[in-house]
């Protein structure tokens, strides 16, 4: 047994610890089953470099779709881009709102320890801005994912790269041909970029990027496609909200709404999350209460991590691939 997993094996015996290593040993039983795995992602995980071990998990095909905010889809892409501009700001618990207002007239947008410089991805919007404008003019829309891999195909963007590029999981995602979800496009930047070139009359109309059915469309056509190969489907969350929440739906309206009653439910359930069970809180809801919603069953592993995803997530994905 490797380093990490002896590790885990050793040291990870009850409450959280043992819930992960559970979770970890239960993701590992799903692949030896013939399974796939979906992972979502909320928080600023991209920002916390979650792509050094996510990347690998989806080059050794542990991870097989992915549903994230857009703010994860894009800043992989700004880390990419521009890591060598990004500040850390270890004592920010301690900042003053004149030190906040000092980073910004400085351009630096914080996200906890990490500020990410405003003129991220300057030097790249020229390509997207031309590419939403062809897509908007030839009414050829695309998924949010297929105007970043578009833009990965362009060689000019290789000199801008500041990290290795295995580093990416959009990157990761791109080799490996895996569709990446990534409901609510306009709570991004990216998003409020494009809305304000559709705005200056820059691109014509909003009709250029998907939209969030269009996206529900092609996962329930995925989720089809893997039951069609007896492939059961496990569900890994990081964080909650919309990354989490609107994948996951894609069960209960094949069932309920398209009456296609043999769709299986999630093979399995995972997550990782800081929020406590409270009254109507999706983020801190028990498992369990996803069985009343006809998104898992009675008998689907179902774990619920209380803890940091920045360390859990590395540590489970080093346990899968046997790190």
């Amino acid at each position: 047994m490797t380093t990490v997993s002896s590790f885990l094996e050793t040291h990870f015996r009850h409450f959280n610890a043992r819930e992960t290593l559970d979770a970890a040993k239960a993701w590992n039983d799903l692949l030896q089953g013939g399974g796939k795995m979906f992972l979502s992602m909320a928080g600023a995980m991209s920002t916390a470099e979650i792509g050094v071990s996510l990347a690998e998990m989806i080059r050794q095909d542990k991870v097989h779709a992915i549903c994230c905010t857009a703010a994860n889809l894009e800043e992989d892409l700004f880390n990419l881009f521009n890591h060598n501009e990004y500040k850390m700001v270890p004592e920010y618990r301690d900042l003053s709102p004149e030190a906040e207002k000092k980073l910004y007239d400085q351009g630096l947008n914080r996200v906890t320890d990490t500020c990410i410089p405003e003129g991220v991805m300057r030097q790249v919007q020229t390509m997207l801005v031309e590419q939403w404008r062809v897509a908007a003019e030839s009414n050829d829309p695309k998924f949010p994912y297929e105007f970043i891999f578009d833009l990965l195909d362009n060689p000019e963007v290789k000199s801008f790269f500041q990290i290795p590029v295995e580093h990416s999981w959009v990157v990761a995602a791109k080799e490996k041909g895996i569709p990446i979800f990534s409901p609510g496009f306009e709570d991004s930047t990216l998003g409020n970029i494009f809305c304000s070139e559709v705005m200056r009359g820059h691109v014509r109309g909003h009709h250029a990027v998907r939209s969030g059915t269009e996206q529900m469309e092609k996962l329930a056509s995925w989720y089809l496609q893997m039951k069609d190969e007896k492939a059961p489907i496990g569900f890994f969350q990081i964080g909650g909200g919309i990354a989490g929440d609107f994948p996951i739906c894609v069960v209960p309206m094949l069932i309920q709404d398209m009456e296609l009653e043999d769709t299986p439910f999630w093979a399995y359930f995972a997550q990782i999350g800081d929020s406590t069970t409270s009254y109507g809180s999706y983020s801190g809801a028990v498992p369990n209460e996803k069985i009343t919603w006809g998104k898992l069953d009675v008998d689907t592993p179902r774990f619920m991590i209380n803890s940091d995803a920045s360390i859990v997530a590395p540590l489970i994905f080093a346990y899968v691939l046997g790190w």
